[in-house]
């Protein structure tokens, strides 16, 4: 839990280096010594020591059930004591700032490599279309077995005519009418242009305008480079839904620190309770002195 993290964090040396570089704590709590030993630190003493310090001018008290945490910091003046608590309530409010974006990032990092992945294999399908294109000089196959088709057609009609007026022709004039002639030269051409266009569909070598390349295989492999682009596009779109969704769930669960009390300056000292210790002290060295006089008379009956 976050509440547990905090908690830790709050007791940590790593605030308490934090704490001391803005405030110079080190300095406030050594201000008394040697004079108030017993509620100060000495001046030289190490990160680790003021680390232990530290678990003495701030008191923890945090509630599992509920997740509350109490901070009570202790000082020499009640305008430092504030300071150190809105210190601490500013660097947790930053850990669970962080935390929450590393649990943003965490939540969206697959998404966002499953849309780079994608977007790699999108921009090799349309490069490979794009090679396909540059090389054959044909933008779309079928399409352009379309148009070949049309021209080859226009020619086979154009033949058939050309065939029909020929025939015609040679019911009413002689073989040897230069108008027959011209006829079978036509046919001749026509014939001849039909065959060239038909090597276009399956020759590997012409030279009438193909491409040098046989159409099945072409328009295969353009069918296939069209399947990659397209498979590619589907699953770059799906993955792009994808991290939107994941984004969207993230800032759902984004984490903070409300804090229900700000730090409050103190207008009367608590500490040190000076009855209480001097109290506690007297009843300690009563029930020392209590032990030894006991220790004494057992001793001495014994002897």
């Amino acid at each position: 839990m976050d509440a547990d993290i905090l908690f830790e964090y709050i007791q940590s040396q790593e605030i308490v280096s934090e704490v001391e570089s803005k405030l110079d704590i080190r300095n406030h709590y050594s201000s008394n010594w040697p004079s108030d030993f017993l509620f100060s630190i000495w001046p030289d003493a190490t990160s680790e020591e003021l680390n232990w310090f530290w678990q003495r001018f701030v008191n923890l008290s945090y509630d599992k059930s509920s997740g509350l945490i109490e901070v009570q910091v202790l000082a020499f003046d009640p305008q430092t004591a504030q300071d150190i608590a809105t210190e601490i309530v500013k660097l947790s409010q930053s850990l669970i700032n962080d935390l929450s974006i590393q649990a943003r990032e965490d939540a969206t990092r697959y998404a966002r490599d499953e849309l780079e992945v994608n977007l790699v294999r999108l921009k090799a399908a349309r490069e490979a279309l794009t090679g396909f294109r540059t090389r054959t000089q044909i933008l779309d196959p079928a399409a352009d077995i379309q148009a070949r088709m049309g021209v080859l057609q226009n020619l086979q009609q154009q033949l058939a005519q050309t065939l029909i007026e020929h025939d015609m022709l040679s019911e009413t004039v002689n073989a040897s009418d230069p108008r027959i002639e011209k006829f079978q030269r036509r046919i001749e051409v026509i014939r001849q242009r039909i065959a060239s266009e038909g090597q276009t569909y399956a020759s590997a070598r012409t030279t009438t305008g193909a491409v040098g390349e046989d159409y099945p295989l072409l328009l295969a492999e353009y069918e296939s480079l069209m399947i990659d682009q397209q498979f590619a596009e589907e699953t770059y779109r799906v993955a792009l839904a994808a991290l939107d969704v994941a984004k969207a769930k993230a800032a759902r669960q984004s984490r903070y620190l409300a804090v229900y009390i700000q730090p409050t300056k103190a207008e009367k000292s608590e500490y040190p309770r000076r009855f209480v210790l001097l109290g506690l002290t007297a009843l300690l060295l009563l029930l020392l002195w209590s032990t030894l006089v006991l220790i004494y008379y057992s001793v001495r009956d014994r002897g």
